[in-house]
């Protein structure tokens, strides 16, 4: 027997399946291109999207370099389009129940629970990607990713070093990444490495995401957010900045902004979700990072990845 239960207004029960949404980093040349190549539906918003963003970013995903994919403008709507395209072409067999994105995946998330159309999302994704993209380049800025440590220690010696450095992704025990300004968050990895941390290793990222160093993009954000129309979620959507279940969207538009300076907290989301009732997680998008921040976080639920057959 499956007991019900009540999350946020929503009745669901403990045996639910939870669709989980990746975020940067995890793009690849050739995302995409079995979706378009096996999906008239595909092609068409493939096509779509190519309109509304002004360039072909189906040649980029398609055919161009990891240079070029890397760039923050093209690399958030790619995985945007990838993982979003991927649930709608899944049809009537994509039922969430509950939903959350790493980061970027969160605006997927929001496309696939009916937050959000489709072309609204990915003009807010274009958006943020832009917004960040000249954060970035007006103050040189970087991540790194800290593994072996508690979370505790980790946060504590941000707090003592000089400058902007902050905690910025949990994504699961003992991996936590730290977001700031260049001579900080070095001076963090040279300080955890002497505490023990197994590795403190700067990341190959653009700026530091979801640290105050995003202010001038939160604020660019904000506004477009403010000007777009939120429905109200067909699941509950587990956002990054409360790690708990949202269904008001004036409060999920509130999260939203917030996470560009705020940290993610995947560990907490996911915990949160199991809490709630989730025992089949799914990432839908290219690669696989979020199933390995699964096993890492609850080896006891299963995960898996999305996948379409025509």
């Amino acid at each position: 027997m499956r007991i019900i239960k009540r999350i946020n207004g929503y009745t669901n029960t403990y045996s639910m399946k939870a669709y989980i949404f990746p975020g940067q980093g995890a793009q690849f040349t050739g995302m995409g291109l079995d979706l378009y190549e096996k999906s008239t539906l595909a092609q068409e918003l493939f096509e779509q999207a190519n309109e509304i963003l002004g360039f072909s970013i189906t040649d980029i995903m398609f055919e161009g370099t990891a240079e070029q994919l890397k760039e923050t403008k093209v690399t958030q709507p790619a995985i945007f389009l990838h993982s979003v395209i991927l649930a709608k072409v899944l049809g009537d067999s994509f039922q969430p129940e509950m939903v959350a994105g790493h980061s970027l995946g969160e605006l997927s998330a929001l496309v696939a629970n009916g937050v959000l159309s489709f072309e609204d999302g990915l003009k807010l994704v274009s958006k943020r990607a832009l917004a960040m993209q000249k954060a970035c380049e007006a103050a040189p800025s970087t991540m790194a990713a800290v593994l072996g440590l508690d979370d505790n220690i980790v946060e504590e010696t941000c707090a003592e070093i000089d400058g902007v450095v902050v905690a910025a992704n949990y994504n699961c025990p003992g991996q936590l990444v730290i977001s700031g300004e260049n001579a900080a968050v070095e001076k963090a990895c040279k300080v955890l490495t002497e505490k023990g941390a197994r590795r403190a290793l700067l990341l190959p990222v653009g700026g530091a995401f979801h640290s105050p160093m995003m202010e001038p993009a939160r604020e660019e954000l904000a506004k477009a957010i403010e000007e777009t129309t939120f429905s109200e979620p067909t699941c509950p959507v587990y956002q990054n900045v409360p790690a708990k279940a949202v269904k008001n969207p004036d409060e999920i538009k509130r999260n939203l902004v917030a996470q560009l300076t705020a940290p993610v907290k995947w560990t907490q989301c996911v915990q949160a979700m199991i809490a709630d009732g989730g025992t089949e997680f799914i990432e839908v998008g290219p690669g696989k990072v979020l199933q390995g921040l699964m096993r890492k976080i609850d080896r006891s639920v299963a995960a898996g990845g999305a996948s379409f057959e025509a």
